[in-house]
């Protein structure tokens, strides 16, 4: 075939393609769950990739993650004896949006085209991670009652007091590394999952709307009473809301709007910013959405920085990343919080503001993290982030903030340096003095 044939059979078959803007619109809204492409995971492998536990079509079947299937099916019969269904009537209540579940998964292999078997695993894998949570996220009276078990009896979760995962041995043990498999983009099960489960079963634990409230008490993160997470698409989604907050209002995201002037400023680090006068304090909530600066202060909210926060980061950039319309308020919180932690001291100095906790290990290794997670991403210009960046980057410009940091940084480091300064100010006083005093001398010598 030569190229003029060639061009034509191109020509022929990018016509018999029929772009249909609406329905490749619905196409793409139906994702919300992707494989992360080697460009990204070979960076850090073992970040993306669950340890533990499979959830969902992507890692099923890997070799090192097959001793959990024996608890998920465990898990799956305590499910079904408690809710006093066959598993048929979840099948039944999931048959009918089992292709938009199929579709929520980005590049998913032909073999999970077989309805049955693909609704077998997310059934199999969301009553675990129900499971999981009954066990786990349990009140007062609960705890109290599982205290005063003997090592003979069952626990009130209807499970073995040496069960080896859902036990009190299991969440001291098992639990926290369950956590972070939970919390990886590629391990995620739609929402619709859980919620379908949950009508089915008809459980008191959950009712009322207390899935998305269980989960978010699950991965230990404080949730509002009137706190609504509306359209959710899996648990990580979830859990990145809960660390935002509320959404800002429509006309204040507008007013906040500002034409980025280049893009080149980097915002100075925290000992810097103390050095040019700014004072660092720890915002009144939580929300990585709370950060401020007025009259000089910068608030930023309290982070915790533990083992498996590395992972979680790099998922929520992740997701961010791959799917249209999730918004940019991770990574750009990431980028932002990166600049003003350049080295050890500027996270010892965020620790006595109060901003950060170290449960990782030395503040050199903090700093390292925030430095590995913000690598090839950038701020947004349209995000409220950057009108802080610009306001802060304004206030060290202004020549009596630089002039502060310029002298406090080179003459104010140590105590002997400042006391060098002091002495050069106070000899330079008297030698004023001393001038002024000869020149009236000079000038009226009878005085």
């Amino acid at each position: 075939m030569d190229e003029k044939e060639h061009l034509i059979e191109i020509n022929n078959a990018a016509k018999g393609i029929i772009v249909d803007i609406s329905k490749e619109s619905v196409h793409w809204s139906k994702r919300c769950i992707y494989r992360i492409p080697p460009c990204v995971t070979d960076l850090n492998k073992k970040v993306y990739t669950p340890q533990m536990v499979s959830l969902g079509p992507y890692h099923h079947g890997t070799r090192n993650l097959s001793a959990m299937e024996e608890h998920k099916h465990r898990a799956l019969s305590h499910f079904l004896k408690r809710s006093d269904k066959p598993f048929c009537s979840f099948v039944h209540a999931l048959t009918p949006a089992v292709q938009d579940l199929r579709d929520a998964y980005d590049n998913l292999d032909s073999e999970w085209q077989d309805d049955q078997k693909f609704l077998k695993l997310i059934i199999t894998d969301g009553c675990f991670v129900l499971e999981i949570l009954r066990t786990t996220t349990a009140t007062t009276t609960t705890a109290m009652s599982t205290a005063a078990t003997t090592q003979t009896d069952h626990n009130p979760h209807d499970y073995a007091s040496n069960d080896p995962i859902f036990s009190n041995h299991g969440k001291l043990y098992f639990v926290p590394y369950l956590k972070r498999d939970m919390l990886m983009l590629e391990n995620q099960l739609p929402m619709r999952v859980f919620e379908e489960l949950v009508s089915v079963q008809n459980d008191d634990f959950f009712k009322e709307g207390k899935l998305k409230k269980r989960i978010i008490e699950f991965f230990s993160q404080p949730v509002s009473e009137t706190e609504q997470f509306d359209n959710c698409l899996h648990m990580l989604d979830l859990y990145r809301r809960s660390l935002l907050g509320k959404e800002p209002q429509p006309e204040e995201k507008k007013k906040r709007r500002r034409i980025n002037r280049g893009g080149d400023e980097i915002i100075r680090s925290a000992t810097e910013l103390t050095e040019a006068g700014i004072r660092i304090e720890k915002s009144k909530t939580r929300s990585l959405r709370d950060i401020s600066f007025h009259g000089g202060v910068l608030k930023l909210p309290l982070i915790m920085v533990d083992d498996a926060l590395e992972s979680l980061y790099l998922n929520l950039i992740a997701f961010e990343r791959f799917h249209v319309g999730a918004g940019n308020d991770i990574t750009s919180y990431i980028f932002f919080v990166d600049n003003i932690i350049d080295s050890a001291q500027d996270v010892s100095l965020l620790h006595s503001c109060r901003i950060i906790q170290n449960a990782l290990g030395s503040d050199k290794m903090v700093a390292n993290l925030f430095n590995s997670l913000s690598r090839d991403i950038t701020l947004d210009p349209e995000s409220r982030l950057n009108e802080v960046h610009q306001h802060v980057t304004d206030y060290c410009q202004k020549t009596w903030h630089k002039w502060r940091a310029n002298l406090k940084h080179n003459y104010f480091t140590n105590p002997w340096a400042s006391l060098s300064v002091i002495a050069a100010i106070v000899l330079f006083a008297l030698t004023i003095i001393q001038t002024a005093y000869s020149v009236l001398s000079y000038v009226n010598p009878s005085s």
